[in-house]
């Protein structure tokens, strides 16, 4: 399993895995404007997840023979495990945490930035193992 965070692929997933967090990230600011923080972070996590699902396909998973239906499935099954995490960080530490230590400014992009990192190694698992198997 360790061996698997030293491949290639594992840095494409990387690479992809970090262009849908900045979009996650970017649109979770602009969701902000129109809605509450809560519900920011999980749209904006949709948003990611659907750039995530179009990169790791074209980009990391391309010799997966899983029909793209099911690997739909399991994509959203293992995301549904991140965004929990990611969910659950962001909140903690942007209502209990930092505000604890003192953290005034950029709270909530604070905050979400850790809830998105969270979950890369766990998701990464998942989505080779199911959403994207060979």
């Amino acid at each position: 399993m360790i061996r698997a965070f030293g491949s290639r692929q594992f840095v494409l997933f990387l690479v992809t895995g970090g262009t849908a967090a900045a979009v996650n990230f970017a649109s979770r600011i602009v969701y902000n404007r129109w809605m509450g923080f809560s519900a920011a972070v999980v749209l904006a996590y949709v948003t990611g997840m659907i750039t995530a699902f179009v990169l790791a396909r074209l980009f990391v998973f391309r010799d997966s023979k899983q029909a793209v239906h099911r690997s739909v499935v399991f994509f959203v099954l293992v995301n549904v495990v991140a965004i929990l995490q990611t969910w659950a960080i962001s909140i903690a530490l942007a209502y209990y945490l930092l505000p604890a230590l003192g953290v005034r400014s950029y709270v909530a992009e604070i905050a979400h930035a850790a809830g998105v990192v969270v979950p890369v190694f766990t998701s990464y698992l998942g989505h080779r193992r199911w959403s994207f198997r060979a």
